[in-house]
C-alpha cells in the first residue's frame, strides 16, 4: 500500500536542491543572489512559524532573506509605502506579504500595490489574468505544487478527468486552471453542487480543498484514482489535536491509486513552491536562463 502514497515532503526535498542549484549557477554566471523579502503584520503564532519556516528555507537555498515585522498598528499607508519600497529595491526579486492582515488594512489594496514581477505568491490580478489566458504568470504556490505532484505521479495529465473541489482563489480556480493548461477535462465542485459524491466518482484526479475535515469519503472515489488532499484541519481525537485533511484518509487510501497524506503530502510543497517561484522571477528580471 505504500506506493500509494504520493511522498510531498521528499519530493520538497528535491525541488529545494533544484531551486538551491539554480542559485548558485546564478550567482556563478550572473553574478546576482535572488532574494525574497516577508512581510508580517502582527503576532499571529501561526503566521510567525510560517514566516519563521520560510526564511530558514529561503537562506538554506543560498537566496537572500529580507525580513519585515510589523506591529499590528500598523495602518494600511504604512504598509503599502513598505510594498513600494520592496517594490523599487533591485535586491528583492519576489514580496511575499503574509495573511491574515489585521482588519484595518485592505488585504485586496495590498496584493494589488505589489509588482506583478515580484508577486511570488500569484495573488495579484495581472498574474491571475496570465494563468487564465495561458501566459507567463506567477502562479499560486499551493496548486503549483499539487500539479508537480501529479505530473510527478502520473506523466501526462492529457485527456485526464480531473475534478476540483473548491473553488477559493488561492487554490482552487488556480488549481482548474493549470489542470486546464494540461489538457485536463475539469469540472469544479462546490458547496451547491449537486450529488457531489456521485461527481467526484467520475474524477480520474481529485484534488480536495475545501477547508472541511474528512469531507471526501472512501466510497466518494473512483477506484484507482489520484487524490491530492490540500485541506489542513486541525481536529481533536481522544483528547489530543490532529492535523487531517479534507480527505478521510483511512478509507480513501484503500480505493485510491495514490493519495497524498495529512501531514507530508501538500503542505511540504507550499515554501518549496515559493522559493521556486523566487527564483522565476529573479530570472525573469534580470533577463537570466539557466542552463538545468
Amino acid at each position: 500500500m505504500n506506493n500509494r502514497i504520493i511522498d510531498g515532503k521528499a519530493f520538497a526535498e528535491g525541488l529545494r536542491r533544484r531551486v538551491a542549484a539554480g542559485v548558485a549557477e546564478l550567482m556563478s554566471s550572473h553574478g546576482f543572489v535572488p532574494g525574497l523579502a516577508v512581510v508580517l503584520v502582527g503576532e499571529d503564532a501561526a503566521s510567525q512559524v510560517y514566516v519563521r519556516n520560510k526564511a530558514k528555507q529561503t537562506v538554506e537555498t543560498g537566496m537572500a532573506s529580507f525580513e519585515h515585522k510589523l506591529s499590528r498598528e500598523t495602518s494600511q499607508a504604512d504598509l503599502l509605502a513598505l510594498v513600494k519600497r520592496l517594490n523599487a529595491d533591485p535586491e528583492v526579486n519576489g514580496i511575499l506579504v503574509q495573511l491574515p492582515l489585521p482588519k484595518q488594512i485592505d488585504p485586496q489594496a495590498v496584493l494589488d500595490a505589489i509588482d506583478p514581477a515580484k508577486d511570488v505568491d500569484g495573488f495579484h490580478i495581472v498574474n491571475v489574468g496570465r494563468l487564465a489566458t495561458g501566459g507567463a504568470a506567477l502562479v499560486p504556490c499551493t496548486p503549483l505544487g499539487c500539479l508537480m505532484l501529479l505530473k510527478d505521479r502520473l506523466g501526462d495529465l492529457s485527456g485526464k478527468r480531473a475534478m476540483v473541489l473548491g473553488r477559493s482563489n488561492i487554490v482552487g480556480k488556480p488549481m482548474a486552471q493549470l489542470l486546464l493548461g494540461e489538457n485536463c477535462t475539469v469540472t469544479i465542485a462546490h458547496s451547491r453542487t449537486r450529488d457531489l459524491p456521485g461527481e467526484c466518482r467520475r474524477a480520474e484526479i481529485l484534488v480536495a480543498a475545501v477547508g472541511k475535515p474528512e469531507m471526501v469519503r472512501g466510497d466518494w472515489i473512483q477506484p484507482g484514482a489520484t487524490v491530492i488532499d490540500v485541506g489542513i484541519n486541525r481536529v481533536e481525537r481522544d483528547g489530543k489535536a490532529r492535523l487531517v485533511g479534507d480527505v478521510a484518509y483511512d478509507e480513501a487510501v484503500k480505493v485510491a491509486g495514490a493519495i497524498t497524506p495529512v501531514p507530508g503530502g501538500v503542505g511540504p510543497m507550499t515554501i518549496a513552491c515559493l522559493l521556486q517561484n523566487t527564483l522565476t522571477a529573479a530570472c525573469r528580471q534580470r533577463g537570466a536562463k539557466l542552463a538545468s
